[in-house]
């Protein structure tokens, strides 16, 4: 249904170096930077692309939304955290922890507060 999902930094280098992380943590390349100036991540088939706004106004975040992103297994989860906590991300809600369903899960607000989950597939319906 999406091709791909497109937020706003204002500091494009830190982006960097958070996505990166995270990124690696769940198997994934480092990001590339287009003829645009965007940071382009690609990943099990999404894309993640990183922008300054085209407007020249401040990047924000949006409020009520979250980006989840797909992880193969719990310890892919809890590496994606602590590669985000280590990088500038900040824990957010509850710690890394199985859910009802089955499916592992981890939330991070990244540097610029954009709100991201990793998890893994549930298991029970």
């Amino acid at each position: 249904m999406f091709t791909h999902i497109m937020i706003g930094s204002n500091d494009l280098e830190r982006a960097r170096d958070f996505y990166d992380a995270t990124f690696a943590a769940l198997g994934g390349k480092p990001g590339e930077v287009d003829a645009r100036g965007r940071l382009i991540y690609v990943h099990e088939g999404g894309r993640l692309m990183i922008t300054k706004p085209i407007d020249g106004g401040p990047a924000t975040v949006a409020n009520g939304g979250t980006i989840g992103i797909g992880a193969a297994s719990a310890d892919h989860v809890l590496a994606w955290h602590e590669a985000g906590t280590t990088h500038g991300g900040k824990a957010i809600e509850s710690p890394p922890a199985a859910r009802p369903n089955g499916s592992f899960v981890a939330y991070l607000r990244d540097p610029d507060g954009h709100k991201l989950t990793a998890r893994t597939q549930p298991t029970a319906g």
